[in-house]
């Protein structure tokens, strides 16, 4: 595996792609404590959340080196704030006086800082072990003292990792939630243009695959809705809900246009190795809860028909599939996979919900819409993400340039594609801080 992992600049995307938006669970800031009187009044003296993450103001997002972000003073102050803050949500609660509507909120509050302040003071103890392995490095340079010169470069490189799983579990805590992360998903895939031959209909087949394979190594359900085949063996659209513990969180960035640059196996264009370039589009819906989507019954038009594909007689006698048309929206889903009209009719509502959220959160997105961007793109649907070169052998997502060898073991579905996936995760939770300690600064200088 080649990862290039880069710092780069910052860049904008149009402002007219359709954004996906993240809803934030609140993370209040600082919490003023009145030690004049016996009662608590507890404030928000600035919320980083509703200032500025809780919109997720979009912007590109590159890879940047965790402890470059670390050593920023910014960050270094707002987590001094959040411990001397701990502390004295501790002293406080010590008292007999604190009412017990007070005692409630400050234990929720210390209960939320509590985790931030472990890891920020593990940091700080394993700072101090690393520069006391590097002062002995450093007093070490005999050749009596190789062995344990050895030892302490050792020790040293194993603290450095330490910091750097550290430091991600702290970006993790201080970037608010999204309610989806929890969520099922609907995966579709649909095959794109190209320039010459089949290859976006076979790539798409096994990009469909490699999400199935990818879902049984992480243990969840992979349910296959909807199954177009194509003429030559591969495949136009294909839809499915895969649901598990926390899909959504992991499959959230892979919505966008995949391309596709290959030689065809069979014509004229294999043999003369002429390279086609071709696309395919994944969408990613998270699976809402019924409460979020009310659907009315009478503002949907559902219709049978016989499907078509393999299944046997079965398929050609009876009006087994269900096509549904939502008529204030216009959209249309469908499903034939199973046997049971019922069943088909159950699928195709799930995909209904899904697709009607999904126009709820682009619609609030779009009211809030910033010159900022989205952290790793845009997730808009027309954002071009990733790119398979089979004639070099290689995939390049183009939101963290990461580059990574040997394709048929990505399309594999299984570790390196969670590899890719975990940066992608880091990177977001990454620029999701830059944010946050953007809005500190400014509420600082403002103050």
């Amino acid at each position: 595996m080649n990862c290039h992992l880069g710092v780069r600049t910052f860049k904008s995307l149009s402002a007219h792609c359709c954004h996906q938006r993240p809803s934030w669970l609140p993370l209040p800031h600082l919490i003023g404590i009145d030690h004049g009187t016996e009662q608590s009044i507890c404030s928000a003296k600035w919320n980083p959340v509703c200032s500025g993450l809780s919109a997720a103001r979009p912007r590109r997002c590159y890879h940047r080196d965790t402890r470059v972000l670390w050593k920023h003073k910014a960050l270094q102050k707002y987590m001094e704030d959040l411990c001397e803050e701990h502390q004295r949500l501790g002293q406080l609660l010590e008292r007999v006086s604190v009412s017990e509507g007070d005692r409630k909120t400050l234990s929720k509050r210390q209960a939320q800082l509590s985790p931030l302040a472990t890891i920020y003071q593990e940091i700080r103890e394993a700072e101090r072990a690393a520069e006391e392995l590097e002062s002995m490095c450093q007093s070490l340079d005999g050749k009596d003292e190789k062995q344990l010169l050895e030892l302490a470069v050792e020790e040293k490189q194993a603290t450095e990792q330490k910091i750097n799983l550290l430091c991600g579990e702290l970006f993790q805590g201080l970037v608010p939630k999204e309610k989806d992360d929890k969520n099922d998903v609907i995966l579709e895939v649909i095959s794109g243009r190209t320039t010459g031959g089949d290859i976006c209909q076979q790539f798409t087949k096994e990009m469909f695959e490699m999400y199935q394979k990818y879902a049984y190594y992480k243990h969840w359900t992979f349910e296959v809705l909807n199954y177009t085949p194509a003429d030559y063996g591969g495949l136009h659209h294909a839809a499915a809900r895969v649901s598990g513990d926390r899909v959504y969180r992991h499959l959230k960035y892979e919505g966008g246009i995949h391309r596709v640059q290959r030689i065809p196996e069979v014509g004229l264009s294999s043999r003369m190795q002429r390279i086609h370039t071709g696309t395919m589009s994944v969408i990613v819906l998270p699976q809402p809860d019924e409460v979020d989507v009310k659907v009315d019954p009478k503002d949907l038009r559902i219709d049978t028909f016989r499907a078509k594909g393999a299944g046997g007689q079965h398929v050609n006698t009876t009006d087994s599939a269900v096509r549904i048309v939502h008529i204030p929206t216009g959209l249309v889903v469908e499903c034939q996979q199973e046997r049971s009209q019922l069943r088909n009719k159950d699928m195709a509502m799930r995909m209904l919900r899904a697709k009607l959220y999904q126009k709820t959160l682009e619609r609030e997105e779009s009211q809030k819409l910033s010159a900022r961007k989205l952290q790793v793109g845009t997730r808009a649907q027309s954002e071009r993400i990733r790119t398979y070169n089979f004639t070099q052998d290689r995939v390049t997502d183009h939101r963290i340039s990461y580059d990574m060898r040997n394709i048929k073991e990505f399309l594999g579905g299984e570790r390196p594609l969670d590899m890719l996936i975990q940066n992608l995760l880091l990177s977001a939770n990454e620029e999701a801080v830059v944010e946050l300690l953007d809005n500190f600064k400014s509420c600082q200088e403002s103050s």
